[in-house]
């Protein structure tokens, strides 16, 4: 339950002291590390809302105002559901509750549009790439996954604080992504996948 939360307090420690203290990672770059909280969009496999994720992204400035860059995130939502019979090869039947898990690591390419570089540096985004996801169902000591691949997209709007000079400053952004995996556990069935939430952390 807590790695989301360690990770991120050793990677923001990590980053603050090999870093410059500069308000941002050099003049041209900016790099965000977030706890990020997200809500599914009718997945019908695990639905409720989960603060286990994180995202970290990075770019460069290739105008005052536009960046380019990458990102990484991964993301847990979990739902519970009791005990029913559930089907098992064309014959046979399993009666047993079950722990469902949809885990998610989307990466690739991020643009960022900032609309001025002062304190407050407001901006909108997109994030095109790859998600990796495992859809799964956990009962007793057994495991039935299904490993998928989708192409991923997610608008993000936000904002980088920077209230002390020469110093990290605070991201808060909210988002909304959208993939095409497809998985089937059981008698589940997953056709692509939505979310949306709202991420917060340290900006450089």
């Amino acid at each position: 339950k807590y790695i989301s939360l360690r990770a991120f307090a050793i990677a923001a420690l990590a980053l603050v002291f090999a870093m410059p203290a500069k308000a941002q990672m050099t003049d041209n770059g900016y790099a965000n590390i977030d706890w990020q909280f997200n809500f599914p969009l009718n997945n019908h496999f695990a639905d409720k809302g989960s603060g286990w994720g994180m995202n970290f992204e990075g770019g460069y400035f290739l105008t005052s105002n536009f960046a380019l860059g990458g990102f990484l995130a991964y993301h847990s939502n979990h739902e519970y559901f009791s005990r029913q019979t559930l089907p098992v090869g064309t014959s046979g039947s399993l009666n047993t509750d079950q722990q469902h898990t949809v885990f998610q690591l989307p990466f690739g390419f991020a643009t960022h549009y900032r609309f001025s570089d002062g304190i407050c540096q407001p901006y909108i985004g997109l994030k095109l790439g790859a998600n990796y996801t495992k859809m799964s169902s956990d009962f007793y000591i057994y495991e039935v996954k299904d490993d998928t691949w989708g192409f991923y997209v997610s608008p993000e709007i936000g904002v980088n604080i920077y209230p002390w000079p020469n110093s990290i400053g605070f991201h808060l952004a909210g988002f909304y992504n959208y993939s095409t995996n497809k998985g089937t556990v059981f008698n589940y069935d997953m056709d692509k996948l939505q979310n949306f939430g709202f991420r917060v952390g340290v900006a450089f």
